[in-house]
């Protein structure tokens, strides 16, 4: 473990702005549904919030591949942190004015779910650069560490600040961890990929350069069936994601629910 620290540090560098950053975010997106339930008291709502969220990451990521491909990882990346940032901030100022409506939150969700569409593919490519292949291995399970820090950690932490001081110090959080995360980005250098074959310019070469990727999962039935497992597992445990926190503020407080 400590060889691989010390072989990769850009990469351990990268790693810890994005376990900052994904802690931030979780925090915030635990605090949000506490706020919209609170508010509207309609799990309809919350889903609704949810979905503004996801649908623009839908639609975007299988042509985000095709434009990071072209363009440089680190500004990918940076692109789709300072784009979530701005989101935050917005909403951020609204809550501070006392002028944040939902019709707000469906807006910054959304257009941070188009910035979001481009981090997961420009983080993983970068992974590519930062790391040699011998290392993938330990690079993905630092990743999956990541995630889970923010699952266990962030629900306990924003319920106890949302308790204490209400939503708005959760966004100064949130934002805060962007720029930690931009600065490690900012510090560091990606090695140069090699070129991707074009496949033409404008719209019809990166329409042409996303259904190249789906063709590459259609012809691996092994990666088809391990994606379509995926698809059902993440429906299924989507209708836990938005009841759960409806349920838990029926029957307890926002700090038993974290």
């Amino acid at each position: 473990m400590r060889a691989f620290i010390g072989q990769n540090r850009t990469f351990m560098v990268v790693w810890f702005g994005q376990v900052v950053s994904n802690l931030g975010s979780a925090m915030t997106g635990f605090g949000l549904g506490i706020w919209v339930y609170q508010e509207t008291g309609s799990a309809t709502q919350l889903a609704f919030i949810v979905l503004a969220s996801r649908l623009p990451t839908l639609f975007v990521s299988p042509f985000a591949g095709a434009l990071i491909d072209r363009w440089d990882r680190r500004w990918a990346m940076l692109l789709s942190d300072g784009g979530a940032a701005v989101g935050t901030l917005a909403i951020m100022l609204l809550l501070l004015t006392n002028s944040l409506e939902l019709w707000h939150l469906y807006v910054a969700l959304a257009v941070s779910g188009v910035f979001q569409a481009f981090q997961f593919p420009a983080y993983g490519a970068a992974i590519t650069l930062m790391v040699d292949r011998e290392d993938y291995a330990r690079a993905s399970g630092f990743v999956q560490l990541a995630g889970s820090v923010g699952r266990i950690a962030a629900p306990a932490a924003a319920a106890a600040i949302v308790v204490w001081a209400g939503l708005t110090p959760l966004f100064v959080i949130d934002f805060v961890t962007f720029l930690v995360a931009v600065a490690t980005l900012v510090s560091v250098r990606f090695p140069a990929p090699e070129p991707s074959e074009r496949q033409g310019r404008g719209v019809m070469g990166l329409l042409r350069e996303a259904r190249l990727g789906l063709d590459f999962v259609l012809e691996r039935r092994a990666l088809l069936i391990l994606m379509l497992s995926f698809v059902m597992v993440n429906f299924a445990f989507a209708f836990q994601s938005v009841l759960l926190i409806p349920l838990l503020l029926e029957t307890t407080t926002e700090q038993v629910a974290g």
